[in-house]
């Protein structure tokens, strides 16, 4: 949930499309809704075809955001979902309360798809060379109403960028989902996805892995008490260190600094 420390930086100002209910964090707006009403906004914008950006905010996104001003504008037109007990802990800095449901992507997507009655095309884009595929078989088992088509890894780089765009607009998919982490994945949103891809586009990080079980989820219990990030912590030490060990601590700082000073958190 969280990053390597960096210089503190005034928060910028706030991104995010404009929600009655919403918390502010380093400049990012992220959605005080129910998992219900989250879905219901998906539903209409597919109902619609009006566009939906879609992306989960924890702690060690928003360590990111506070240095990375490329990953605030990429974040500018997505609805944000609050993911895990770092940012609660931070709304309750900020506010007093926490989010109103933790709506991390991992739970949050597989839920989402079986709950769509609607029959939809979902195309799934990123993660390392095979998963897409064995995500999608597993998705398709989960939500057996939809049409599910892995696109392909995400490391076709710059030269095979147009091949993968022109792929997904032959699929005419209603939704993408993208799984190249932070900040990569909402930023390739934001640069190259649009109408003629699909109308739903959600960044969803580590889901693929999850899905195709390269990558062990905490047992219940653990999630429950909200120390899934220790699980994972755990099992995959060294790239996860600064993240979490280093990252959590600069995170609950940096939130008590714009809590003293809430003028930082409306600062360009």
């Amino acid at each position: 949930m969280l990053s390597e420390p960096a210089r503190p930086v005034a928060a910028p100002a706030a991104t995010g499309p404009s929600a009655p209910d919403s918390v502010t964090i380093a400049g990012l707006a992220i959605a005080d809704i129910t998992g219900a009403a989250a879905i219901a906004k998906v539903e209409h914008a597919l109902s619609t075809r009006a566009p939906l950006k879609l992306g989960f905010v924890n702690a060690h996104c928003v360590n990111i955001a506070r240095r990375d001003a490329a990953y605030r504008r990429a974040l500018a037109d997505f609805l944000l979902l609050p993911d895990g007990i770092g940012v609660d802990l931070g709304a309750k800095i900020l506010r007093g309360e926490p989010f109103c449901e933790n709506l991390n992507g991992t739970d949050f997507v597989p839920r989402l798809a079986a709950q769509l009655a609607t029959p939809r095309r979902i195309a799934l884009l990123g993660a390392a060379p095979g998963i897409a595929e064995r995500a999608a078989a597993a998705l398709s088992v989960l939500a057996p109403q939809h049409a599910i088509v892995a696109i392909g890894d995400g490391y076709f780089g710059e030269a095979g960028r147009p091949k993968v765009l022109a792929t997904l607009a032959s699929e005419r998919p209603d939704i993408v989902l993208v799984a190249m982490g932070v900040p990569a994945q909402e930023r390739f949103i934001a640069d190259h996805l649009d109408t003629q891809h699909g109308t739903v586009f959600i960044a969803v990080g580590a889901l693929f892995d999850f899905l195709a079980g390269n990558v062990q989820r905490a047992p219940q219990a653990i999630r429950r008490l909200r120390m899934e990030w220790a699980w994972r912590l755990g099992l995959e030490p060294k790239r996860l260190f600064r993240r979490y060990v280093l990252g959590n601590p600069q995170f609950l700082i940096e939130v008590g600094l714009d809590r003293l000073r809430p003028s930082r958190r409306h600062r360009p």
